[in-house]
């Protein structure tokens, strides 16, 4: 598009022009025939299209794999991507988490279930996995949840675990000699387990500590000031490992 512009420039020589001649009426002569000349000198093209950068670039981009990754049942394990997409087209529900670009990813091990809750809301679409593959969600109110892990939360009964363990009870195992172990261990050994609180049967701290004891192990006494000793253990270590070191490079 051609646009005619006045400038200071223009409008001076134009006054020179005028001034020069000697009559009015050679001014007026010459001006017609010296104006549409200088104003086609200083006329502007603008563009109509962007020349530079990125505006002329592929307007169709590659896609952004966006959608299901994980379809209805499928077994998933925590990590897995389940739906990837641009807003919150679904939400995240049991066990499942949302990343910053509203990625929705499993966070327990086990299936895909697509469902609806509209107690917790009437329109919002969800994705949750189960622990079992015939389980439905939303699960009803007040149920029962599975926990991590696969457990399912039972009721203990606390006063049949004191009792127990006030009335001292016991239980004895005799211990097998496993094949290729050592000689120390002593077939048929018994060894009374009682019933510590935690509710499991183990044995005393005491008689663990003495197990090397009873094999006959004999350990050199650690003597807390022989500073020269654990010097020398250190000094030794660190030069095998250098020669170490050195056998690899070569």
């Amino acid at each position: 598009m051609l646009l005619r512009r006045s400038t200071a420039p223009t409008r001076a020589l134009l006054s020179t022009l005028t001034n020069s001649t000697t009559s009015s009426t050679s001014s007026l002569s010459s001006f017609p025939t010296l104006h549409p000349l200088l104003t086609t000198l200083i006329t502007t093209r603008h563009a109509s299209h962007a020349t530079q950068g990125r505006a002329n670039g592929a307007k169709d981009g590659p896609g952004k794999r966006l959608g299901a990754k994980k379809s209805g049942e499928q077994f998933v394990i925590p990590g897995n991507i389940i739906f990837r997409q641009r807003g919150t087209h679904w939400f995240a529900g049991d066990n499942c988490g949302m990343g910053r670009d509203h990625t929705i990813y499993a966070t327990e091990t086990g299936y895909v279930k697509y469902f609806r809750d509209p107690e917790k809301h009437p329109k919002r679409k969800y994705i949750g996995v189960t622990f079992e593959r015939g389980d439905v969600l939303p699960l009803p109110r007040n149920a029962a949840r599975r926990r991590r892990f696969g457990m399912v939360a039972v009721r203990r009964d606390e006063g049949a675990v004191a009792a127990e363990v006030e009335a001292g009870a016991t239980l004895k195992v005799v211990a097998e000699v496993p094949v290729g172990k050592t000689k120390t261990m002593k077939k048929g050994r018994e060894s009374e387990l009682k019933l510590r609180p935690g509710y499991m049967y183990r044995e005393a701290n005491w008689e663990i500590g003495r197990a090397a004891e009873r094999a006959k192990v004999k350990v050199r006494a650690f003597k807390p000031g022989d500073r020269f000793t654990a010097w020398r253990k250190t000094v030794a270590r660190r030069t095998k490992n250098a020669e170490r070191r050195g056998l690899r490079r070569k």
